[in-house]
């Protein structure tokens, strides 16, 4: 298997069924810091000031237009949650775990 960084997002028809529970959690272990809750993967990003937290939010932007796969996300002064589910599943698809790693791969820069 390719590192989930590598990958490219697909279109998730209506109909595909969420990943199960277990995919989660082994996905889970490739992004680090990421947590299953509320129906979505999410983590919480801490930055030394507001430029940097908008650049962030910037990069995940670029990555979400690339990607076709948009998250939430909710920002303030110093931090950024960012949250991604598909909805067209009703759940967590393996684009989510590929948008969360990509995240991830930034951080690395």
């Amino acid at each position: 298997m390719s590192k989930l960084s590598e990958r490219m997002s697909k279109p998730q028809p209506a109909g595909t069924p969420p990943l199960a529970q277990a995919k989660i959690d082994e996905y889970l272990k490739q992004v680090p810091g990421w947590e299953h809750r509320d129906g979505a993967i999410r983590k919480t990003y801490s930055f030394k000031n507001y430029y940097e937290t908008v650049a962030f939010v910037n990069m995940v932007a670029w990555i979400a237009h690339r990607e076709d796969h948009h998250p939430e996300m909710l920002m303030g002064y110093n931090k950024c949650q960012v949250a991604w589910n598909t909805h067209s599943v009703g759940g967590i698809s393996m684009n989510d775990f590929i948008c969360a790693a990509k995240i991830e791969s930034l951080c690395l820069i």
